[in-house]
């Protein structure tokens, strides 16, 4: 665990927001939420990311690196490049859990003992409920029951979060530090009209498309009446790519991630959309405010 020192001047006397992300590895923060993450750390929002693993067996698309030799030390590799995308996105503490990547569904590597899919739940909930307690985030974001891509690290990112969500103000059940309950809980959301959207300008500007297959949305994209929270990140676009670029074992200068901005500008990365599923404050839907009710 390590504490990384605020960039921006606080709130003053009055309360500060409190924004809590949970995710499973290092780049999973800026492809998904790096807008919203420099968005409030620019607001003076306290910002801080939980990373469930280093991403041990992720690939390696450097080509700086030889992947043989890199392989071995990846998990510190890629624990660097995390810690240089948080100092861009302006996020004040980076956490891990202290679980060992599963590798994608299906593979061997899921049954290793020390992978995050082997965690025994109710310890890595308690984990995650320590730092619930001590930040004490008015609202949480992790990923959503299917995980993105069904990878079993986003899936266990999933039942963490949730049991943390709901239990960090139980201290019979998890004993250790203050109760608290966040006020609010999202989930990342890709939108399916948004998904076709990307798809036909990705064709028009003849990059690769990764958003359809056969005229359909990919498998992670979710129906439009699903998605609550449309951010508007365009302001902070040039942070989420610098964040991006600065994984460089997963997203090397020519991925389509980088091609894409090239094709389409800003617009290609200025919305992140989320799914509001729990709220203990009157918010309108849809709303372009993860703080929409407390503020």
């Amino acid at each position: 665990m390590s504490a990384l020192s605020p960039t921006l001047p606080q709130r003053g006397k009055e309360k500060q927001l409190s924004l809590l992300a949970v995710e499973p590895h290092p780049d999973d923060e800026s492809i998904g939420m790096g807008g919203t993450l420099a968005r409030y750390s620019a607001e003076g929002v306290r910002t801080t990311l939980v990373t469930a693993t280093r991403g041990e067996v992720g690939e390696i698309l450097d080509k700086d690196l030889d992947p043989k030799e890199a392989a071995p030390r990846l998990a510190t590799i890629r624990e660097g490049e995390l810690r240089n995308a948080v100092k861009v996105l302006g996020v004040d503490e980076l956490v891990f859990l202290g679980y060992e990547d599963s590798g994608m569904a299906g593979l061997p590597r899921n049954r290793e003992p020390k992978t995050f899919w082997q965690a025994d739940e109710e310890e890595a909930i308690e984990r995650l409920i320590q730092v619930v307690r001590r930040v004490r985030p008015q609202v949480m974001v992790t990923q959503n029951e299917f995980g993105g891509y069904a990878h079993p690290d986003h899936i266990k990112t999933h039942r963490v979060a949730i049991g943390a969500f709901f239990y960090a103000g139980d201290v019979k059940r998890f004993p250790g530090g203050e109760p608290f309950r966040p006020s609010k809980l999202y989930y990342s959301a890709f939108p399916k009209s948004l998904m076709r959207q990307m798809a036909e300008a990705m064709e028009r500007a003849g990059v690769e498309n990764r958003f359809s297959t056969d005229g359909e949305p990919p498998p992670f994209a979710v129906s439009d009446d699903r998605v609550t929270t449309w951010l508007d990140v365009s302001q902070f676009v040039d942070k989420k790519l610098a964040a991006m670029r600065a994984h460089r074992t997963q997203i090397p200068e020519d991925s389509w991630f980088l091609k894409l901005n090239e094709a389409l500008g800003p617009k290609a990365w200025g919305i992140e959309t989320f799914e509001r599923v729990r709220s203990s404050v009157e918010a309108p839907i849809p709303e372009d405010d993860l703080f929409a009710g407390l503020r």
